[in-house]
């Protein structure tokens, strides 16, 4: 401390009795046995370490995991052949691999198909976005018609690859996806695992496949986001989303085009507008307002800026069937073999609408008719969580090129509707539970 100068200035530090040699060679030293311990106890780290969980190593087994039973095996291959089989009556039969086939369109669908003698193969990870009872329920009506629902994820590669190794997919109806606008703000990564990752996934099985399949897959018209162009045309802007759900089918679309592009992968999206109908979507508007308005509960109509009219281009679930079959029948065949692209490829995009836009609150005018009850009602607006004012779709080009004509109007389709409703709750609950 006495060597230390009381007030600032320079002073002069005395020589160290160490030479330059002898430093340098302690510090080395010192620097090996750091190196040496660190090493040591990374080593130890290692040997307690217990091992890492499937579900943290591995993201596709984690995800088979909690949305796949086992499967493979005799018997399990066995159900495949059988459901993808077509009837032998049928001329040129298709046979399609459905994913998402325990969903609303899925299943219908899927028992279109097999009604006309097709080879249909469902897949379904039966996730809990919505009650799985439900899911089950379509399940067994399909199996009833000779149709299997593998249970499993498109993330699963392996599963993929078995399927096309048991049976030879001449097409792909591509519907597995996570619904749903709002729920985007509560679960964001489920989207992207589902809608981005599981399109990927199956893709990558379908390129490699010999023969390619041709592929049908459900976009969305949510794509068209903040669009303000009226109908909704398939050359109009979709570069503007509203919603993490419209951002991810819109990258669907984009993914499409590249492996369309390098693989020549025959590839058909189809963007739906609001399809409604029995076997519906409980998250969807006109399901909750059935069930809310029974039990007597206030329903939320929302209102666009400035007071204006929120409208949604309602479309019944048969005519979204025949938009469904009439791409898969005008599917050409994919150009390429064993992932190499051979020549040009089809790609396609179609509006599926009903191209007759309904204000919302004449929607509830229609069930307050059809359940014979007044629903109590509040006005609020438009919250920013994804929703749009309006859609309406343009159709022209899914009636050229698919022979598209929606026959069905919104008080037709919410009869049947509502006629299906008020019988599977009466049957599930032994009665109405509201």
């Amino acid at each position: 401390m006495d060597s230390i100068p009381s007030t600032p200035g320079k002073f002069k530090m005395e020589k160290s009795p160490y030479s330059p040699f002898r430093h340098r060679f302690h510090s080395s030293v010192a620097k090996l046995l750091f190196i040496s311990l660190l090493f040591l106890a990374v080593f130890l780290l290692f040997l307690i370490k217990p091992p890492p969980s499937p579900s943290l190593s591995n993201p596709t087994e984690a995800r088979r995991n909690l949305h796949s039973t086992t499967w493979g095996g005799q018997a399990w291959e066995k159900r495949v052949r059988s459901s993808s089989r077509p009837k032998p009556h049928r001329s040129k039969p298709l046979i399609v691999l459905v994913t998402g086939a325990a969903g609303f369109v899925g299943s219908h669908v899927s028992a279109a198909l097999k009604r006309r003698g097709d080879g249909v193969l469902g897949l379904d990870n039966f996730n809990h976005y919505y009650d799985v009872s439900l899911k089950r329920a379509r399940q067994s009506l399909l199996n009833s018609q000779g149709v299997f629902i593998v249970e499993g994820d498109i993330n699963d590669s392996s599963l993929l690859r078995k399927l096309f190794d048991v049976a030879a997919f001449t097409h792909i109806l591509h519907l597995a996806a996570q619904a749903g606008v709002r729920y985007a703000m509560e679960n964001p990564s489920s989207y992207i695992d589902s809608n981005v990752a599981g399109f990927v996934s199956l893709l990558e099985v379908c390129k490699s496949a010999n023969p390619q399949p041709a592929i049908v897959w459900a976009s969305s018209s949510s794509v068209y986001g903040l669009n303000t162009e009226v109908p909704f045309s398939e050359s109009d802007r979709t570069d503007r989303p509203a919603s993490l759900y419209a951002a991810t089918k819109k990258a669907g679309e984009e993914i499409a085009h590249t492996y369309n592009h390098i693989y020549g992968l025959s590839i058909t999206g189809l963007r739906f507008f609001t399809v409604y109908g029995p076997w519906g979507r409980p998250d969807m508007a006109y399901f909750f307002f059935t069930k809310d308005i029974l039990q007597g509960k206030t329903i939320p109509i929302f209102e666009g800026p400035n007071h204006g009219t929120v409208a949604r281009d309602f479309t019944y679930i048969d005519d979204i069937v025949k938009g469904c079959l009439g791409s898969l029948d005008t599917a050409e065949k994919s150009t390429g073999t064993g992932g190499k692209k051979r020549g040009p490829a089809q790609l396609r995009i179609f509006n599926l609408g009903n191209t007759s836009p309904v204000p919302v609150k004449d929607l509830v005018s229609i069930l307050e008719r059809l359940l014979k009850v007044k629903a109590k009602k509040t006005i609020i607006k438009m919250p920013r969580n994804g929703d749009v004012p309006f859609t309406h779709a343009n159709i022209s080009l899914a009636q050229r090129e698919l022979g598209y004509k929606p026959t069905t109007d919104l008080q037709t389709g919410l009869k049947k509707f509502v006629k299906w409703y008020l019988g599977y709750y009466k049957d599930v609950e032994g009665k109405l539970a509201f």
